[in-house]
């Protein structure tokens, strides 16, 4: 199946938003036809269930239960949910191949096509969605239209839970230097410049802001894909947004003095993770949204609180991709009214507004569902409604190599700072990852 060639388009996403609506409980849907849900459908949460998670992701059996699998024992008493997680040597390849049946597979829009297709685990979800009256309307516009990129006439997953990018800021470091702190709504001209004034040396390096090149890249705000559908070929040299991107996101910062030199002490890497957490010399940094979960230790040492993500002069309000991990009910499932329950119940209002009291960004279009965010969790008072501040910039079309890309694109990221030189870097990075799509399709 060549799932990389279908086109997203404002015609798709008209299609998309109308059969969607269409899906939906509430007057349109096939199953509102009716009056009342399908009957196997609204019998099938009572009766026994014996189904399988999966995901890619290698979430932990602990991080599981907090977020899905306590409150699904409770919804579902009657649902034995076994849970497995992907080990370094006993992957997904290797569990089908045990005879393991996977019930539901999950994973974020970054590998969710790749290990569902390389595996055969797709299953057109649409008549379950009918059938189960998902109303797919109530997520988040830009997170809907994702759907569609893996087919364009086919659901093959449905979000539960999203992520996007936001700045966070040392208040420590900007308290010491008398700089006030950053601010929702900042471009990436203003985060510059503040920037400037706080790259100094004062006992030791302070760099005044960096990023998180391997998630700023794939949730790029100029919505550029690494991977061009029509012809597989990368798009690091072709495109010329790439170098707007580098030129505004990256090279920005690293104009203030001492911003090269200290890279430099880094082996020609720029300020990362152990810089802005442990070593604390880095004012400002760009990151995921649900990072502060992720090392929730390193955040409560730092006095930190976080802003949008900045954004470009030409594109005002608009902030990263959205990144949204889906759930679907795998093709192998013999149980897949009971398994689509499970993931009606991960998006229902209920359960998104759980989700988001502790800090996990939810699908739903909802001002009640966001306004909540964070507030349950070890970070509470801090500025999470910055997550909500942009709008989310288009997802462009992914390919199933884009994973593939990733490293030297971000590799490239460095080269550009100390070189300057585009087009002699942008041609070896084309060239490289021309060697890994073709080595893939091998």
């Amino acid at each position: 199946m060549k799932w990389n060639k279908s086109i997203v388009s404002v015609v798709a996403s008209s299609m998309l938003i109308s059969m969607l609506a269409a899906c939906g409980g509430n007057g349109g849907g096939a199953g509102a036809d009716k009056g009342t849900p399908d009957k196997a459908a609204a019998n099938s949460d009572n009766e026994p269930a014996n189904l399988v998670v999966y995901s890619n992701s290698g979430d932990s059996p602990e991080s599981w239960n907090e977020r899905f699998g306590n409150a699904l024992k409770e919804k579902f008493p009657n649902y034995n949910i076994k849970y497995i997680q992907k080990q370094s040597n006993y992957g997904i390849k290797e569990l089908l191949t045990s005879g393991e049946t996977i019930d539901i597979y999950w994973d974020s829009i970054g590998g969710f096509a790749s290990g569902l297709l390389d595996n055969g685990l797709e299953y057109d979800m649409t008549d379950l969605v009918k059938k189960h009256q998902i109303d797919l309307s109530k997520i988040e516009p830009s997170v809907a239209d994702s759907i569609k990129q893996i087919s364009k006439d086919k659901i093959y997953g449905i979000p539960v839970f999203n992520n996007n990018m936001v700045l966070y800021y040392n208040k420590d470091i900007f308290d010491k230097f008398g700089v006030p702190y950053p601010k929702d709504g900042m471009t990436w001209t203003e985060a510059n410049k503040l920037a400037q004034q706080l790259t100094r040396v004062d006992g030791k390096t302070y760099i005044g802001l960096s990023s998180s090149q391997t998630h700023m890249l794939p949730m790029n705000q100029l919505s550029i894909p690494f991977v061009d559908a029509a012809t597989d070929k990368p798009t690091i040299f072709t495109n010329e947004k790439w170098r707007e991107y580098f030129e505004t996101v990256f090279v920005g910062p690293s104009k203030a003095q001492g911003y090269v030199e200290y890279m430099k002490e880094l082996k020609d890497a720029i300020p990362y993770r152990n810089e802005f957490l442990k070593e604390k010399n880095v004012a400002m940094f760009a990151w995921l949204s649900s990072i502060v979960f992720v090392f929730p230790e390193e955040f409560q040492s730092m006095n930190w609180d976080m802003v949008s993500l900045p954004t470009f002069d030409s594109l005002p309000k608009v902030g990263s991709q959205a990144y949204p991990t889906y759930f679907t009910v795998t093709s192998m499932s013999k149980q897949r009214d009971q398994a689509m329950n499970v993931i009606k119940y991960l998006i229902s209002e209920e359960h998104q507004t759980k989700l988001s009291k502790i800090g996990m960004m939810p699908v739903l279009d909802n001002d009640a569902v966001k306004k909540v965010y964070g507030q349950e969790s070890i970070f509470k008072g801090k500025n999470f409604g910055a997550s909500f501040y942009n709008k989310f910039a288009p997802i462009p079309e992914k390919s199933r190599y884009d994973s593939l890309m990733l490293t030297p694109y971000a590799k490239a990221v460095p080269k550009i700072i100390l070189t300057g030189d585009y087009n002699t870097v942008f041609r070896a990075t084309e060239e490289d990852t021309m060697k890994k799509i073709a080595d893939a399709k091998k």
